[in-house]
């Protein structure tokens, strides 16, 4: 491990943990990620490592650990340097910059799936990803102009559980759920319509994916037609929604420990 001393962020090498737009990541296709167990969990998860940049405390204690992984370049600093990063609350002065992992292919994704439409908040897409791995729903499926998995953001969000996550990024949302009959799933649009099912009642076949839609617009009707199923949460009549990430967890447990029809 190369270990470079920092003593000011006026570095080239360093601009990277400076940068919050995702087009910064997109040419090389890498991410920045933030805090000792989010680090932990995606370093564990097998992600390439290009750099570690932390307080060389965080390297004495985290020394023997680090020995087991390749990590190409080692940036301590002080605290105070650490610090300097504009905008973004330091969690024990530690950051990554690693390589997304590939995606996988579509036809080699789980038979359990979770999938977004049009979702356009970075929170709700980390809050989605670790509540997938926390239930056991290990495909994730999202549309490539909506924010990427490994947004920084999403990353901290997801407190890293993504790593443990197959995914799939598609552009055109027709012709994927057409894909994705003919692989034999049944598909499920989570909205409130006059004829959908209440999840208590929905039967839950081996192959499934759960799509959820944006979160002010739902899910249009032109997508829905090409739903095998509607899906919704009961709740009071003078509720009319969840937030979206809470709706897909709850959506979730009920299609991971419901009955199975077939």
């Amino acid at each position: 491990m190369k270990t470079v001393e920092v003593t000011t962020l006026d570095i080239p090498e360093l601009n990277i943990y400076q940068s919050f737009r995702e087009n910064a990541f997109s040419k090389d296709g890498s991410f920045v990620a933030d805090s000792p167990k989010v680090i932990k969990l995606l370093i564990e998860a097998g992600v390439e490592i290009k750099s570690i940049f932390a307080t060389q405390r965080y390297f004495d204690e985290n020394a023997s650990w680090l020995e087991a992984y390749d990590v190409p370049v080692a940036y301590v600093a002080p605290k105070a340097v650490l610090e300097q990063v504009v905008g973004h609350r330091l969690h024990h002065n530690i950051m990554m910059h690693a390589i997304r992992p590939d995606e996988t292919p579509l036809d080699a994704l789980d038979e359990q799936i979770i999938m977004l439409d049009e979702i356009s908040n970075s929170d709700n897409v980390g809050a989605i990803a670790r509540s997938a791995a926390a239930l056991g729903v290990n495909s994730y499926l999202l549309p490539t102009h909506g924010p990427h998995p490994y947004a920084r953001r999403a990353v901290r969000i997801s407190m890293g559980h993504i790593g443990k996550l197959h995914y799939h990024r598609y552009s055109d949302i027709k012709e994927t759920l057409k894909a994705l009959k003919q692989l034999g799933y049944r598909i499920f649009a989570a909205e409130v319509t006059p004829d959908s099912t209440p999840l208590s009642q929905v039967k839950i076949p081996q192959k499934w994916v759960l799509l959820m839609g944006h979160e002010q617009l739902g899910i249009s009707e032109d997508i829905l037609a090409l739903c095998d199923e509607v899906v919704t949460i009961e709740m009071e009549p003078e509720i009319k929604s969840f937030n979206v990430a809470i709706a897909a967890s709850i959506m979730m447990y009920q299609f991971k420990k419901g009955a199975f029809s077939v």
